[in-house]
């Protein structure tokens, strides 16, 4: 089978996020210029190095407004926190998820603690069991060329800080993704979390 997203009858976009899966989730924490508090899921999110540290999430364009509360906050402020979502907070994530008037408090909406960041002004989500406080390196705009397409905002973070919760440390110092069961979007309403853990150490190149 051969799709052509162009020509193929029937095509739908929302099938590139089944392919693409699972895909993390970038709970993003911000602030307005005015100090409400926003808190919403992006299942269009990860790590693009770690030499610098700085991560992406992807920002499509509001049917209700120019744009949406979380990117209209960093161009704003130029700060955000992304916060790590588990298999325990997927309601609550969802709970911030809804369409809900500018200016809402998801995190009083979904009933969620917040914390004070160190180095930018955003909080965190108190549940939350690790944290990566951001500032904003670029926005890159990927504007529509073509018929149903719409402006997706790609927003570049720099880590500026890092919040682990001691209960997931190793007795060696790694942070314990099985015991953090991070949640991960896949196609459609489906999310999922880590399965079955193996071990593939890098091969080393044959001697001579």
């Amino acid at each position: 089978m051969f799709l052509d997203p162009e020509t193929s009858s029937g095509f739908k976009r929302s099938l590139f996020n089944a392919i693409v899966a699972p895909r993390p989730i970038g709970w993003i924490s911000s602030l307005s210029a005015t100090g409400v508090a926003n808190l919403a899921p992006f299942s269009h999110f990860n790590l693009v190095s770690t030499a610098p540290p700085v991560l992406i999430f992807s920002c499509n364009a509001a049917g209700d407004r120019p744009e949406k509360d979380t990117l209209a906050n960093v161009r704003a402020t130029k700060e955000f926190v992304a916060n790590l979502v588990t298999w325990d907070l997927r309601d609550a994530m969802n709970q911030t998820s809804l369409n809900v008037p500018p200016g809402t408090d998801e995190f009083a909406l979904a009933g969620l603690e917040k914390l004070p960041s160190v180095k930018v002004r955003p909080p965190r989500v108190g549940a939350s069991p690790a944290h990566l406080e951001c500032t904003l390196l670029r926005i890159v705009e990927i504007e529509p060329e073509r018929p149903g397409e719409t402006r997706s905002s790609v927003v570049f973070g720099r880590i500026v800080g890092v919040h682990l919760d001691e209960a997931f440390m190793t007795p060696q110092g790694h942070f314990d993704v099985a015991r953090t069961r991070p949640l991960t979007r896949l196609g459609g309403s489906q999310y999922s979390s880590v399965g079955e853990l193996v071990e593939l150490p890098r091969p080393s190149p044959p001697l001579n």
